[in-house]
């Protein structure tokens, strides 16, 4: 199970740990509200860093889930298929998403930390 503070951030609110399982953030599941859908990227897919791979679905909106990084996708979390509310119960645990092999691991410098990620988090909610 990732720890957060091992996690690195996208400003599009996905997270990989260093193992590069994928998944939403706690501020986005929050701000998303009740997952009721998520449709999984395609074992084999090759992405680029930034590409919208997946989508989870809410009560309120479809939201594009994106690669932070550039690589293949080797592993899917059907039980969110299957229960899609365990992206808001465990947005780090059993909420994952998917697994990727990395190609360019130097992508991942521009990443947040848990740290700066919630600073960029605050900027954005006061608008600053």
């Amino acid at each position: 199970m990732p720890n957060p503070q091992q996690c690195k951030f996208a400003k599009t609110h996905e997270w990989i740990a260093s193992d590069g399982t994928i998944g939403i953030s706690d501020h986005a599941q929050k701000e998303m509200t009740d997952v009721v859908f998520v449709d999984l990227p395609k074992v084999g897919l090759e992405v680029k860093a930034g590409d919208a791979c997946a989508v989870v679905e809410s009560v309120k909106a479809a939201f594009d889930i994106y690669s932070p990084v550039s690589g293949k996708i080797t592993k899917v979390n059907q039980a969110v298929s299957k229960k899609p509310a365990l992206v808001n119960q465990s947005p780090y645990e059993n909420g994952w998403l998917f697994v990727i092999e990395k190609s360019n691991p130097a992508e991942e410098a521009v990443l947040l930390s848990l740290t700066d990620y919630e600073k960029f988090i605050e900027e954005e909610t006061n608008g600053h």
